[in-house]
Formats: structure tokens, sequence, C-alpha cells
């Protein structure tokens, strides 16, 4: 089968940031020669592309957020979602339906190669989902769940926002495209579009005021940092007089990719 990318193969509908690359330069997916064949078989001429990506959200009701590997349009940064609908799903080699999909399975999706550059972005006709369940690991789940009990602690710290910024540029298990979800998801869940960047980037940015220690108008920074492997610390920035800490955290995953977690201490300032 045939298997060459050409630039027109991407439609561009609105290019914003966080995809990271224009459609003429976007890197072409790396074709994965399929360990089943999939039902696309049966459509003869039509092009198969694949790609590997991991469920970050939505697998309960349906519409996926999905973080591509490095072996996607945007080597490794990009994330998507897309309806499953009636999509062919094929896990451990046997055919499924989209009621069997659970957040942080690692999938290998077929498609026509075809993506809206809106953000996140959208994946053209979608042919086939092949899962493999033992690489189930919801570790995004797990931060969600952080992220979501931080805000809930002092809530004056987040109320009434304006702007919601993350940083989890010190985050160690997680990809950039992984990072990329978990915060679009966690904005959107607060009615947010997140803002990116570390307290310094935010200073020069023009969202804190570095001198004063206090946001330009109403804002909350939140911050991970370290490994669920390991130990990962969780904070909210409010102002210089205004933060709350989860410290040494430690979790643990289950036989099915699910995490919990404990907070070594917590802190307010």
């Amino acid at each position: 089968m045939k298997r060459t990318v050409l630039p027109a193969l991407f439609l561009s509908l609105a290019l914003l940031a966080g995809c990271g690359t224009s459609a003429g330069s976007a890197a072409a997916p790396t074709p994965m020669p399929p360990e089943s064949a999939p039902p696309t078989d049966d459509l003869p001429g039509v092009e198969i592309w694949e790609m590997t990506c991991r469920i970050v959200d939505g697998a309960e009701n349906g519409t996926l957020v999905l973080a591509e590997g490095e072996d996607g349009v945007y080597n490794g940064t990009g994330i998507y979602t897309f309806a499953v609908e009636d999509t062919p799903v094929w896990i451990d080699g046997e055919e499924k339906t989209a009621a069997d999909l659970t957040d942080g399975m690692l999938v290998t999706v077929s498609w026509n190669g075809m993506v809206a550059e809106s953000y996140p972005c959208q994946l053209g006709e979608v042919y086939s989902l092949r899962v493999e369940s033992k690489d189930t690991d919801d570790r995004c789940g797990l931060y969600l769940q952080v992220l979501e009990d931080l805000w809930e602690v002092d809530p004056g710290l987040n109320e009434n926002l304006e702007e919601l910024a993350v940083d989890f540029s010190e985050l160690t298990d997680l990809s950039e495209s992984e990072k990329a979800a978990l915060g679009w998801i966690f904005g959107t869940a607060h009615g947010l579009t997140p803002v990116t960047g570390t307290w310094e980037e935010l200073v020069e940015q023009g969202y804190i005021d570095g001198e004063n220690l206090v946001w330009n108008g109403n804002g909350c920074l939140f911050n991970l940092s370290g490994s669920a492997d390991d130990t990962f610390q969780a904070e909210k920035w409010a102002s210089g007089l205004g933060a709350y800490f989860f410290s040494d955290c430690t979790a643990k995953m289950g036989k099915d990719g699910r995490w919990t977690y404990t907070v070594g201490s917590e802190a307010i300032a």
C-alpha cells in the first residue's frame, strides 16, 4: 500500500498556539504495520496513516482527548479530540466497542491523514483504534485529580479567576503532549483557556507583578513537579501571601492502570 504523505493532506482550519507547527511543515506520522488486518482492508484505494496516542480523557463519554506519541503529526506535542461513535475498536486483538475504552490506554489510531488545526486538533476520518491493554497508564488522570483537589482547598485563592496558568515544566513523567492535554482539560473544566509558563515567564509576559508579588488582575498559577514514580509536589500561587502546597506526595498504580495518591504534608502561605 502506498504511504506517502503530501502537505495537501493536512487541512488547516485555524492554527492556534499549542499544535506548534504550520500545516506545510507538519511532520508526517510514521506508518506502523498493523498487528492484525484493520477493517479498512475492505476499502480499496484508501491510504491508512497510523500514529500512537494516549487517551488522556473522555473514554467515559465517547469524546476522546488524545495526546500523540513521538510518531505523531507534531512529533509528540499535539493533542486531538474526536468522537469515537461507531469507530471499530480492537483491544488485545479482539473486536470491542468504544464502551470498552478507558482513560490511560495507549492506542494506535488509523485514519486518513487529515488534521484540522483547531485546538485541540481534530482528526479526519478515523478507521480504527487498536489497543494493548497492558500499556494502560492513567497518570494524566492522577494529575487531573491532584489539580482538582488543590483547586478545592483554600478556594478563595482561585475564586472569580480572570487568568488560570499552569506550569508542568518540572513534571518529569509526562510527555509534552500529555502536559498540553492536562493543562487544556483542567483549564476548560473551569471555563478558562490556560496560560502555560513558569512564574518567571509569567512575570516577563506581564501577567504577574514580580516586584509586588501579585497578579496584574485576578489569576492563579498551578504548578506540578516531580514524578508519580518517585514523589511529586503540587502548588497554587495567587500572590506572595496567598499560596497552598501539597508536598512529598506519593502515588501507586493499580492493575487497571489507575492511580491513587497520598499527600505527605500540606502548607499555606
